[in-house]
């Protein structure tokens, strides 16, 4: 992908993202390309658990979508979904901007394996996954 097109998917991507559940959380895409997607999150009050912490399910949000990006820009015009993630949680994240980094690992057939790191401002590393993605087929 050129930096041209992965700027206009970039940009395509982020606009039909609003309407749905990343806009609703707050993510942002902020780079993407043939390797590499980078998501990030300003964490507000509104994302912490009743400990003060980032709630789990936000931490899987982001890295699930930030690694189903990278998925899918490995698979242009087909649909991909989660078929399995691991997650391991080894840091607690409090307010502030937290980045997720997202590259592939494996591709074979109707699979395709990812990696992402979650990493508050501090570089430390909050959480990190691995994922797989089923290309499924289109309904006609």
């Amino acid at each position: 992908m050129d930096t041209t097109n992965g700027r206009s998917q970039m940009e395509h991507l982020s606009e039909l993202a609003r309407k749905t559940f990343w806009g609703y959380v707050g993510c942002e895409l902020e780079y993407m390309d043939e390797s590499k997607v980078i998501v990030s999150l300003e964490v507000q009050e509104h994302h912490l658990n009743l400990i003060g912490i980032l709630h789990g399910g936000v931490h899987t949000t982001l890295l699930d979508s930030a690694m189903g990006i990278m998925a899918m820009s490995a698979r242009l015009g087909e649909d991909v979904v989660t078929s399995n993630m691991n997650i391991h949680f080894t840091s607690p994240v409090r307010l502030g901007k937290v980045t997720v980094v997202a590259e592939i690992l494996h591709k074979s057939g109707r699979m395709i394996t990812t990696q992402g790191s979650l990493r508050n401002e501090n570089d430390t590393l909050c959480s990190l996954a691995t994922a797989s993605f089923r290309v499924i087929e289109q309904n006609s």
